[in-house]
């Protein structure tokens, strides 16, 4: 712990510096009464952009429907695009241009955490085994989504760094944002 001094002369314990997430701006020590200054933007745009995903995720469930006892290849795929979508994201914003920072707050968070559902994954491993009694049909589903979600990730941002590559060969290396440059299969 560290002593930090407050209004008043106090002096007030705060916990060691942790990475902070980029696109927050966030100044130690914060006062209680000031904590969620500055958070406004990012929260709404979470939220915006989570209730358009989420409408996204409807769209997908009423074009293609899952029969009560069939495998649940919509809620998959979803997901599985939805993953690959945030492979391409992230690739886009912190290795090839500086986005602004609420952007992966609007499309990481919102958009794409409200498109995928990973909740309704667990429901639809629970419907199948414990309901339909289909344990092996579960676990497969369980496994395969798992596989294909990191795979997708993996995948899209392979594919897309190896697009900005050579869209940037000609112009130099593409621009990378402070702090952001990873391996090949950071996600």
């Amino acid at each position: 712990m560290t002593e930090v001094p407050q209004p008043g002369g106090r002096a007030g314990r705060v916990h060691p510096v942790e990475p902070i997430d980029p696109d927050v701006e966030v100044a130690l020590p914060v006062p209680p009464d000031h904590r969620w200054r500055g958070q406004g933007a990012p929260v709404a745009m979470v939220a915006l952009g989570g209730g358009l995903g989420s409408a996204a995720r409807y769209g997908a469930g009423e074009l293609w429907p899952t029969a009560p006892a069939a495998f649940p290849w919509t809620t998959l795929g979803v997901n599985v695009a939805g993953c690959a979508a945030i492979g391409v994201l992230m690739v886009l914003i912190t290795e090839a241009r500086t986005a602004h920072r609420l952007v992966r707050p609007f499309l990481g968070a919102g958009v794409l955490g409200g498109f995928t559902t990973f909740s309704t994954y667990a429901v639809d491993v629970q419907r199948l085994v414990a309901e339909e009694g289909r344990a092996a049909a579960g676990v497969g589903y369980l496994a395969l989504t798992l596989v294909t979600a990191v795979a997708a990730v993996w995948a899209a941002q392979a594919v897309t760094r190896s697009a900005v590559r050579r869209s940037s060969s000609g112009g130099g290396a593409p621009r990378v944002a402070a702090g952001a440059a990873g391996g090949e299969g950071d996600a």
